[in-house]
């Protein structure tokens, strides 16, 4: 009879907190409370030091130098990428492209793959859940390809509905492209199963991973998709920095998005000739400082434990789903059975954007809107939620905290 399997330790969160030197302030008078991750994440001293250490020591240009600086800029930007193929478990560094964040990569993708590789009445599935960024560069394509965009529909609770899902899948589907994880409701979509359907019809996947990083273990090979994109800013590391993990089969017969220097082999005004994967897709001087702050984001992360710390927020939003229930007037926006780090939720009778101005009087950091996610505000019948997502450095304290604010804006607006 083989052993049970045993649980990770829980997340040592108050020494975890002492990582993060912007968590110890004060915001209008009280202790900051910051529940904006899925906007951005904060950042450990240790990706700040990266960052330090870098333009302290070791700034250069990367690929072009013979000097010293510029050997070692170039030994660090590249260990970066094979970094970030151990974090996603690529099967070659070849297949880690950086670029400036999701939007970036998904925008790569489609005016690389899609333009090149797409037609008149091709079909791209999408789902209402998506952000704006997995929305907008396939209706680029549609004008200017004759793309055919389908999208997939969103359950009361905020869960994909998948057997329609399946059901627009076809001869003429060539990509699906869907959230792992919805920015906008918390859901984690079943991105194995959805994968699985595509392939049967020959058509090839996009993640978007903005949201699924930070929280969860990612195993693109395990998952079987073909692009998967990240942020760094979400992953606990710098902004302006991401990664567009793609299948290198895919990456060589991609042509260039854009034009410039690294990304060529020779030039003439007779043509040009381009380097081999992933450099092709990365035209010009990269945010060098910013693979570096990414990688050791990356290293701090799996010194946590992706297990521990998707337990860890997995408890705090059970806890935060319950506890603001006390709170008279407030509906969950997003209910599905499988959620990462975010509750979504409206007030009767007060606006968000009233109630994320309160909060932050409280000390209390969300985020009020539309989320970059229209498509499914307008499913639900609203302009706006509050969103209040969590990260490895969240506490109930906190929570807590949230509802006590809540309350607050209950007694102001009656």
């Amino acid at each position: 009879m083989s052993a049970p399997a045993l649980r990770p330790a829980p997340l040592d969160v108050a020494r975890v907190r002492e990582d993060f030197p912007v968590l110890h302030q004060q915001v209008r008078g009280r202790p900051l409370v910051y529940l904006d991750n899925a906007a951005t994440a904060q950042k450990p001293r240790v990706v700040i030091e990266a960052l330090s250490r870098y333009y302290e020591r070791d700034n250069a240009n990367i690929h072009r130098g013979v000097h010293a600086l510029s050997e070692r800029a170039t030994e660090a930007y590249e260990g970066a990428r094979e970094r970030l193929r151990r974090f996603l478990n690529a099967a070659d560094r070849r297949e880690i492209v950086f670029v400036r964040g999701t939007t970036e990569a998904i925008n790569l993708v489609a005016q690389s793959f899609g333009r090149g590789l797409l037609g008149p009445g091709d079909e791209v599935v999408l789902t209402q859940l998506e952000h704006h960024s997995n929305i907008v560069p396939w209706q680029l394509l549609e004008r200017e390809r004759g793309v055919r965009l389908r999208v997939a529909p969103v359950l009361d609770d905020g869960s994909v509905d998948l057997e329609a899902l399946l059901g627009l899948l076809g001869p003429r589907t060539r990509l699906v492209a869907v959230a792992h994880v919805s920015n906008a409701l918390g859901t984690v979509l079943p991105v194995r199963r959805i994968v699985e359907a595509a392939h049967a019809v020959g058509a090839r996947v996009l993640l978007d991973g903005a949201q699924a990083a930070p929280h969860l273990p990612v195993d693109v090979q395990a998952l079987g998709c073909d692009f998967y994109c990240l942020s760094g800013h979400k992953l606990y590391g710098p902004t302006g920095i991401g990664v567009l993990y793609a299948r290198l089969e895919l990456l060589e017969a991609m042509p260039p998005w854009q034009g410039g220097g690294d990304m060529i082999r020779t030039v003439s005004f007779a043509g040009s000739t381009f380097a081999d994967p992933p450099h092709k897709f990365e035209a010009g001087t990269p945010h060098i400082a910013g693979a570096i702050g990414l990688a050791a984001a990356a290293d701090y992360l799996e010194g946590l434990g992706m297990e521990r710390i998707r337990a860890h927020e997995e408890a705090l939003l059970a806890y935060a789903t319950e506890a603001v229930g006390s709170v008279p007037g407030l509906r969950l926006v997003g209910t599905a059975p499988e959620k990462a780090g975010i509750l979504s939720f409206v007030l009767e009778g007060v606006h968000p954007h009233d109630i994320g101005t309160i909060l932050d009087h409280e000390g209390v950091a969300v985020r009020a809107g539309h989320h970059c996610a229209m498509p499914v505000m307008e499913r639900f019948g609203l302009a706006a939620t509050v969103r209040a997502s969590f990260g490895l450095y969240n506490t109930r304290e906190e929570v807590d905290a949230l509802v006590a604010a809540l309350h607050r804006v209950r007694e102001i607006f009656g």
